[in-house]
């Protein structure tokens, strides 16, 4: 796992999270979905939480209390200065040492790092308390891979029926599931028919369009988010989007 990141690109992620519209738009959606599962107090434990962006979110507008589980030091530098409340730990998520210790978990863009997500998966469950709820968020769709993809050190693009497959595995009950980042689809289609995959891209440079650009996709995101609030499951998009429940095995078995 330590080669599924490059921890020198933590030092600009921590530089553009607060303006870029794909960062902004995706803790909008993820505010969204934690604040209808927890209350505040209740212990959240994110997995790769790199800059500390998304448990700033989590601790300061849904009142949470965060732990921050990080593979890099590198990350938990930033995450500690952006974040002093939360408890920080590095730790490889795939030897998990909580048990049963969190009424939530999320892994944000992390799982399509990692060779084995089957096991970081199993660790997250181990983490939850019983019923306890996971929230996830992955690239989609393997048709949209290209040298982007492999500058961010990803294994894989996932398709829905394989993420659902892998968190069911894991001894996870899914309640729901949801397309993200749907609207701009062709755009992201366009752009990598165009991008030579012997070139050297910059896998962030998407992220930071010109203000213009950034504005709309933002504008764009929020509608989607919008409609996800509204029940919606969008069909299809740049990320997935799954929320489950921590099952007991025997339940598992049963049903």
């Amino acid at each position: 796992m330590a080669d599924g990141y490059d921890a020198a690109l933590f030092a600009r992620l921590a530089a553009i999270e607060e303006k870029s519209f794909w960062f902004r738009a995706r803790n909008r959606l993820i505010a969204q979905l934690v604040g209808e599962l927890a209350r505040p107090g209740e212990h959240f434990l994110e997995v790769g939480c790199g800059t500390g962006y998304v448990l700033r979110m989590l601790a300061r507008e849904l009142r949470l209390r965060v732990t921050g589980a990080e593979l890099f030091a590198e990350g938990l530098e930033h995450a500690r200065r952006r974040v002093p409340e939360a408890t920080l730990v590095e730790l490889d998520a795939r030897a998990m040492p909580y048990e049963q210790a969190f009424d939530l978990a999320g892994a944000f863009d992390v799982l399509e790092h990692v060779d084995d997500d089957a096991a970081v998966l199993r660790g997250l469950r181990r983490a939850l308390r019983p019923d306890g709820a996971l929230l996830l968020t992955v690239p989609q769709h393997p048709w949209l891979w290209s040298a982007a993809d492999e500058q961010a050190h990803h294994v894989r693009r996932y398709r829905r029926a394989e993420l659902l497959e892998r968190v069911r595995e894991a001894g996870f009950h899914v309640v729901r599931v949801t397309s993200f980042v749907t609207s701009l689809l062709p755009v992201m289609a366009l752009a990598r028919l165009r991008r030579r995959r012997d070139a050297a891209p910059d896998a962030l440079d998407e992220l930071v369009p010109s203000a213009a650009l950034n504005r709309l996709f933002e504008a764009l995101l929020n509608r989607e988010c919008a409609l996800i609030r509204r029940g919606a499951s969008l069909p299809a998009g740049g990320s997935l989007v799954v929320v489950a429940r921590r099952i007991e095995r025997e339940h598992a078995e049963a049903g």
